[in-house]
């Protein structure tokens, strides 16, 4: 499961990011009250997402630091579960990074790592991190790469260039994985790009070793999406995988029809401006609306013979 959980914050004062929106006297007034109806939030929609399995892995961005992780798996209902952690703090202004937690009982960490994306005079991006994890899953191993691209705040146009330039790290990072051997690849992550755009359509054009397949494109492209701006969907929050995934004979595998969008109607309100539902919020600009997110998950089903 992927999940943009839209500015999961805790209410404390992190003196090296710029955080100071969401503090309780802040500009949101972001208090116990209301940090305490996100974690509940949050864990209703992975139990609900799961229907009668809770998802292995859930990968996450929008995400203040660890503590609001351990707050999600030890202070709501998923203490039954067997979750651990994967999370480092990113060079993002805000703080917010890119992270995942996952059931200890389906599938065991390998490594992970972080990679810091570069501007070209060598200094930090002030961007999120990508994140690469492995997985053993199923007697298999899973190459995991979670991603949250900069924004397209101002425009489409905007950050585009800083967005090529992490897709070409993600995609030499999956031709690295593959040369070495057949791995498979599970790309995911709130792109703020769709599939169309040309840093996604570089990410899945044909390399020396990695051929990676949109799952998003095929199956939501023109039917509905993850994220909805002025009255319209748009499928941003995307899974991307390797073809030894599609074509395995042998331990894990997916197919087309394995990525989902969960637009269950506790997650959905009326659009007070457009025609049709879009995703119940935890902000409307600077209102509190108490909802949980602007963004739906996205799943992937993966199977293992």
């Amino acid at each position: 499961m992927f999940y943009n959980v839209e500015n999961f914050f805790d209410i404390n004062d992190d003196t090296l990011t710029d955080d100071n929106r969401f503090l309780p006297d802040g500009l949101m007034r972001w208090n116990y009250s209301r940090y305490s109806g996100k974690l509940n939030s949050l864990y209703r929609t992975i139990v609900a997402a799961g229907e009668w399995q809770i998802p292995s892995i859930v990968a996450m961005c929008e995400v203040e630091n660890k503590s609001v992780l351990q707050d999600l798996i030890y202070k709501t209902n998923l203490l039954k579960y067997s979750f651990g952690i994967v999370h480092e703090d990113s060079p993002d202004p805000r703080g917010i990074d890119v992270c995942l937690i996952y059931n200890r009982e389906a599938c065991s960490l390998i490594s992970y790592r972080y990679l810091v994306p570069l501007n070209n005079d060598g200094t930090t991006l002030k961007t999120r991190s990508i994140l690469y994890s492995k997985f053993r899953i199923c007697n298999d191993t899973l190459h995991l790469i979670v991603n949250h691209w900069p924004s397209r705040r101002g425009g489409a146009l905007a950050g585009k260039a800083y967005r090529s330039m992490i897709s070409g790290i993600v995609k030499n990072l999956c031709d690295s994985i593959t040369s070495a051997c057949r791995g498979k690849i599970v790309i995911c992550g709130d792109f703020n790009s769709t599939p169309d755009d040309s840093e996604i359509r570089s990410l899945t054009a044909n390399a020396s070793h990695s051929v990676l397949i949109n799952l998003s494109e095929s199956r939501y492209v023109g039917k509905g999406g993850s994220y909805r701006y002025r009255g319209a969907w748009e499928m941003i929050d995307q899974f991307i995988v390797s073809g030894s995934l599609m074509n395995s004979v042998s331990g894990l595998n997916t197919c087309q029809e394995g990525i989902r969008i969960f637009d269950s109607p506790f997650l959905l309100e009326k659009d007070p401006v457009y025609p049709g539902n879009t995703p119940f919020r935890t902000y409307k600009g600077y209102r509190y609306n108490g909802g949980f997110s602007d963004h739906l998950p996205v799943l992937l089903d993966l199977t293992a013979h």
